[in-house]
């Protein structure tokens, strides 16, 4: 089989090297394609590969008709709105993602963004601390629980709702679950977003629930930033001068926002979250993993789509 790594922003080398022994130990044949800059590239790449593993990197339906002999597309990573899942299902393919392989970086980078933040990103003046305040984790898996489990260790009182996970499991750490996404906004100084694009959450995160924070409080975004209603957000900021902002995807009207908001408000120039090189190599090898048994055992474990 050929397995094929098309990334336009590419592992670290180290990370290749590895993929390259998993799928060659397993009797395939690695390709690359690395820092493409048209899609058209992807297109003539994909053709006659059995097995796709991507990064942030698009596959859409013109891939998908594309690549006739395809039969499993991994994205290296736990987001995977970048799949078109319905081209995927329609032609048979299965989906996956790695989750919790990136989880730790992205849990790292969201405590140091509330560090950054109630330090004033580091200006001249008076900040506060962390110790005594209540993070609100908005959804409690891979990355939501291990954003806790650091929290604690600042001295935060940590509040969580997700309504996919029972209960008792949230309390089981520690953690007070609550009853509704109003409660988490009304009880929490930060809020820490860990939550996917569906239909359900795009544009979720707006006035309603943000206004409900105590003075001073801060949204963090490590999520996407799809499930952000920015014009909710412009006005919700505009009318509390105590909020803040802070994310790892800027905004579409983040020039906007900065203008305005100045120094309560953050982006980072790219999505940072799984930017470790830890991250890079465990998504890369559990990536080639997943496929290598996939064709092996027929192992879906982490399949995205139904078909």
């Amino acid at each position: 089989m050929k397995v094929l790594v098309a990334t336009e922003k590419p592992f670290a080398g180290v990370a290749v090297k590895g993929i390259r022994e998993i799928v060659e130990a397993a009797g395939h044949e690695l390709a690359l394609l690395e820092k493409y800059t048209d899609s058209k590239d992807l297109l003539k790449a994909v053709k006659d590969a059995d097995a796709l593993i991507v990064r942030s990197d698009k596959v859409t339906a013109d891939v998908v008709a594309a690549a006739k002999n395809l039969k499993i597309v991994v994205r290296a990573g736990a987001g995977y709105d970048n799949l078109d899942l319905d081209a995927l299902s329609a032609a048979k393919v299965v989906a996956m993602n790695t989750p919790g392989q990136n989880s730790n970086a992205v849990a790292e980078l969201a405590v140091s963004f509330m560090v950054y933040m109630s330090r004033n990103q580091y200006t001249p003046a008076t900040g506060s601390e962390l110790k005594g305040k209540t993070l609100g984790v908005q959804a409690y898996g891979n990355v939501g629980r291990l954003v806790a489990n650091i929290a604690k260790g600042f001295g935060m009182e940590i509040m969580a709702f997700d309504p996919f996970i029972p209960a008792e499991k949230i309390e089981a750490d520690g953690v007070k679950v609550a009853s509704s996404l109003e409660e988490l906004y009304s009880s929490s100084n930060f809020i820490s977003l860990h939550i996917p694009v569906t239909p359900q959450t795009k544009g979720s995160i707006g006035y309603a629930l943000l206004s409900r924070m105590p003075k001073g409080g801060c949204l963090v975004n490590t999520a996407r930033k799809e499930v952000i209603n920015e014009a909710e957000l412009v006005k919700v900021l505009t009318e509390r001068e105590d909020l803040k902002y802070i994310t790892d995807i800027a905004a579409d009207n983040q020039a906007e926002l900065n203008e305005k908001f100045g120094v309560r408000v953050f982006a980072t120039p790219k999505k940072m979250g799984a930017q470790t090189s830890e991250a890079n190599i465990n998504a890369g090898l559990a990536a080639a993993r997943q496929i290598c048994d996939f064709f092996a055992t027929g192992n879906t474990r982490f399949q995205l789509n139904r078909f």
